[in-house]
């Protein structure tokens, strides 16, 4: 039942209490009457600009082109002539149910490892976005929104939203004598100058937010024109307190030159790593969904007893056969203990083991795809590494997981090469097969050693 009070859309949507209210539209809880669920609303004032009735219907435009798990969906879109006549654009959108990322940071900084899955959403959005040739160009707190599934989930999971002044690839250069268009905090470089504005200033917006999640403050503070303009004289600061790894991360995110910050797709890779990284700190911490069970991990790393063994013919004919065929001065067959990193196997490398933390090898057996670094330099998931950055120069790296029939990491196949190269999907194909008869040759040794136990019982 609607009441005299209450606004009735295209006579389907009943527009409840206000959930939000920016400089462009207001957002409504409201009713679907036709599917029985609650939406949400975005109700634009009347419009008598031609320019705004335009810009209005770029959103609807591009949003109609989006569907993805990291962006508030839309789900119908209409106009209003009631008041006064005049146009007045509403869209229909998925309820949110959840703080916006604004808020939350109001109420105290976050936790690296909450970062890494906000980042990781965000980053997967943008990506998403950004490949089909869509520029959000307002990334910031207040247009992220948590979402509460009701799970009992420790993960932290957001959706990106409000695309008002999204535009795509090529239309997104601003007019002579225009005012900037976003959020002054939260502007890329080429915004406040006015230059072409393409997916790189979404990812320095997205680093500014980032940054904030972990500082709790405003990286370039002040009033809008203040603010603007110090990110054309400096970079923000990034304090010592955070981990090296995110100190890297964001630097590279926040680089003033467009071209020389990370793609989105790397970023997706880079949140996942150092989200795994953040789950290895602080190991008494719940874990994130999918990621793996290290103390089931570590049982099957005891049960194939392949620690600190003897070298092995077996194992030595496959690490120097991955060398061959993909041409690396270096190959390794790689046990990831607790602590360290033993070279069951090891072609050109004399080194028996290493810590664990420096290792590329504890990054690849949280992931079952291959883990692969073309080229280490410019990658914002090893920039800090010591393998990398130090003396052993590492620039390139492809590593397969080692897996048990129970779905256990035990270790990799590795191959190394000191300059960057790309790798073809045969050869990922070929370490994939290679990795593969190495678990083969770990379970026939297993099975080999449980049937011994039995004859002996027997």
């Amino acid at each position: 039942m609607v009441t005299q009070d209450q606004l009735l859309l295209k006579n389907r949507y009943i527009v409840g209490d206000v959930l939000g209210q920016g400089g462009m539209a207001a957002v409504h809880r409201a009713h679907d009457t036709s599917l029985g669920r609650d939406v949400a609303i975005k109700l634009f004032p009347p419009v008598r600009d031609e320019a705004l009735l335009l810009q209005q219907e770029t959103e609807v435009t591009v949003l109609a082109t989006l569907s993805h798990h990291g962006l508030v969906s839309l789900f119908d879109a209409g106009i209003d002539r009631r008041v006064d006549g005049h146009d007045r654009v509403f869209l229909v959108m998925e309820l949110v149910e959840g703080v916006d990322l604004q808020r939350r940071i109001f109420e105290g900084t976050l936790i690296g490892r909450n970062v890494g899955q906000i980042g990781y959403d965000l980053a997967e959005a943008l990506q998403y976005i950004h490949h089909r040739g869509v520029v959000h160009r307002d990334v910031k707190p207040s247009n992220v929104l948590f979402v509460d599934y009701s799970d009992d989930s420790t993960r932290a999971r957001v959706k990106l939203t409000d695309f008002g002044i999204a535009r795509r690839v090529g239309d997104a250069v601003e007019p002579v004598g225009a005012s900037t268009t976003g959020t002054a905090a939260y502007l890329s470089p080429e915004q406040v100058l006015r230059e072409e504005v393409g997916p790189p200033s979404d990812v320095y917006s997205l680093g500014l937010v980032l940054l904030e999640c972990f500082t709790g403050v405003i990286a370039f503070p002040g009033d809008p024109t203040e603010s603007a303009l110090a990110r054309i004289e400096k970079d923000p600061h990034i304090p010592e307190t955070i981990a090296p790894q995110w100190r890297e991360v964001l630097a590279a995110m926040t680089h003033r030159d467009p071209a020389s910050r990370p793609v989105a797709n790397d970023l997706v890779l880079a949140m996942r790593a150092l989200t795994v990284m953040e789950m290895g700190r602080h190991s008494a911490e719940p874990v994130i969904d999918g990621a793996p069970d290290e103390a089931a991990r570590m049982a099957a790393v005891r049960r194939y007893d392949v620690l600190d063994t003897p070298p092995d013919g077996a194992f030595d004919r496959i690490t120097a056969m991955a060398a061959r065929i993909l041409e690396t001065p270096i190959a390794i067959v790689s046990i990831v203990d607790a602590d360290r990193i033993w070279f069951k196997s090891r072609f050109g490398i004399d080194v028996e083991q290493i810590d664990r933390e420096p290792g590329l090898c504890s990054s690849a057996i949280m992931f079952d795809e291959p883990w692969v670094v073309t080229d280490a330099r410019y990658d914002p998931r090893v920039l800090a590494n010591p393998l990398v950055a130090g003396e052993f120069g590492l620039q390139f790296y492809a590593g397969v997981p080692l897996r048990t029939r129970d779905g256990h990491h035990l270790g990799t196949l590795c191959v190394i090469d000191f300059e960057p190269r790309e790798i073809s999907e045969d050869q990922v194909k070929t370490l994939e097969d290679l990795a593969a008869l190495a678990m083969t040759e770990l379970e026939l040794r297993l099975e080999t050693r449980r049937n011994r136990g039995l004859a002996s019982a027997s």
